[in-house]
């Protein structure tokens, strides 16, 4: 649930764009549904996660620009600042705190990954981001504002799909070297 919930501003965003082909209302369309989702969840959860908080806030802030300004620059750089900051973050949790941010993120679904491996992803993850951001940036300055949309929904969304279960496939794979220790009390009792 909590999936599509994240996905529904985007959707919105999608949909108001291909009903009307109008940028400034497809903008303030997922402006508020953004501000709706942040508050539905604080209302729900007593909290806004800090990746939802900072999302709502560029969302708010460049598409306000984008509708004050009456040009659609702006939106059209919110996916590349969003993913260049995530970028930042995974790099900057490796010089801050005791884990990475992908440690922490997945710790529980890879507990014997020694901490080398979680830096080495948390590379990739960054670099990622950073080539996703420059991506963005390519489509949306370098084709019409239609391909831009599409763009925006279908390849990022299907971009960062591939890359996430090519991710996961890579530590599972990675986790078969590094296997659980056995528990004591499951190893047969040899009899003297």
């Amino acid at each position: 649930m909590k999936a599509f919930l994240d996905f529904i501003p985007i959707l919105l965003f999608f949909i108001t764009y291909k009903q009307t082909g109008d940028i400034y209302t497809a903008t303030a369309v997922v402006i508020v549904a953004s501000v709706a989702q942040a508050a539905y969840i604080y209302i729900t959860e007593k909290r806004i996660p800090n990746m939802l908080l900072a999302s709502t806030a560029l969302i708010v802030l460049m598409g306000g620009a984008t509708l004050i300004f009456q040009d659609d620059t702006f939106i059209k750089w919110k996916p590349t600042i969003i993913n260049w900051l995530f970028g930042v973050v995974f790099i900057g949790s490796l010089y801050v705190g005791t884990k990475p941010l992908l440690q922490r993120m997945m710790d529980s679904a890879f507990p014997t990954l020694p901490l080398a491996i979680w830096q080495r992803m948390s590379w990739v993850w960054a670099a990622f981001f950073f080539a996703v951001g420059a991506l963005n940036l390519w489509v949306a300055f370098n084709f019409d504002t239609d391909t831009w949309v599409n763009f925006k929904l279908v390849g990022l969304l299907g971009i960062t799909l591939v890359f996430i279960i090519a991710q996961s496939f890579y530590m599972m794979h990675v986790s078969k070297a590094y296997p659980a220790p056995e528990d004591d009390a499951s190893l047969p009792v040899k009899e003297s």
